[in-house]
């Protein structure tokens, strides 16, 4: 155990490889287009754009807590559909990226440990870039900000830990086991909808069912999903409660997550 907590705070020391390699992942993703870094603003503002025709207007809105009207509820879509975003995306990635960076592992002094870092890094920086978009859009939509829009990095600082727990995990099976990769998919398929994004915990057949109450307060994701939401979407405080042992949920996931890596990494150089 001890030596796990070492580790861990090894990580510090090599922040400025963590720092160079996301800003070479970051340029690789958007080498050779034209807007560059802009679609980092132009992704999430399609995306916005998407849910609230589809979401909004062809299917529309069945819970009176989300205003009643497509924009208010393409709003409430995308305050899950970002944080979800960067979620998936650094799972997905992490699930590969040990064996896309073999090169890199079979250097003896190389830390492999800090791939999962950088790839939740990298997109937490695109989801900052998508903030903003959001933030524009609360006052568009007609909603207005409140002082408990100051608790987000509360909730942000919650998914990332999770993230990195996630994917220190995802990773290091991943090399072991390929097939996980393909489960993965699905896996955060049904994921998704088993979070509260597309509908609030408001929904009547949620309400109706004690064994849906259950299952979604026993998904850590329906929480931080919650928190985006009450601190943007209904500018309400927070759940401190539920918010707080899903961090522990997150703290225990990363050391069990790095607690498996760290065992497994030996075994990297020989497998990717």
């Amino acid at each position: 155990m001890l030596r796990l907590f070492k580790n861990l705070k090894e990580l510090y020391k090599y922040r400025m490889l963590i720092r160079n390699l996301v800003a070479r992942e970051l340029k690789a993703r958007y080498r050779g287009t034209i807007l560059g870094f802009l679609w980092s603003f132009f992704n999430p503002l399609l995306l916005m754009v998407i849910y609230t025709i589809v979401f909004g207007f062809i299917i529309g809105p069945r819970d009176p807590s989300l205003g009643g009207t497509p924009w208010l509820y393409a709003l409430f879509l995308f305050c899950g559909v970002l944080p979800w975003t960067w979620f998936s995306s650094s799972s997905l990635e992490s699930a590969n990226v040990l064996m896309v960076q073999g090169n890199l592992i079979k250097k003896v002094l190389f830390p492999s440990e800090i791939l999962p870092v950088v790839v939740v890094v990298s997109n937490f920086i695109h989801f900052l870039f998508g903030l903003p978009i959001l933030l524009i859009f609360v006052p568009i939509m007609g909603k207005t900000f409140t002082p408990f829009l100051l608790f987000l990095p509360v909730v942000i600082l919650v998914q990332f830990v999770f993230s990195l727990g996630f994917s220190f995990l995802i990773s290091s099976l991943t090399v072991h086991f390929r097939d996980i990769k393909d489960i993965l998919a699905n896996l955060l398929t049904f994921w998704f909808f088993a979070s509260p994004i597309i509908y609030p915990l408001t929904f009547a057949p949620i309400q109706n069912s004690a064994f849906l109450k259950v299952f979604l307060n026993l998904n850590p994701m329906t929480h931080i999903m919650q928190g985006y939401q009450n601190c943007v979407f209904f500018g309400s405080l927070i759940r401190w409660k539920r918010l707080g042992v899903t961090f522990l949920v997150a703290l225990l996931l990363l050391l069990v997550g790095y607690y498996i890596f760290d065992r497994l990494r030996e075994s990297f150089p020989e497998e990717v």
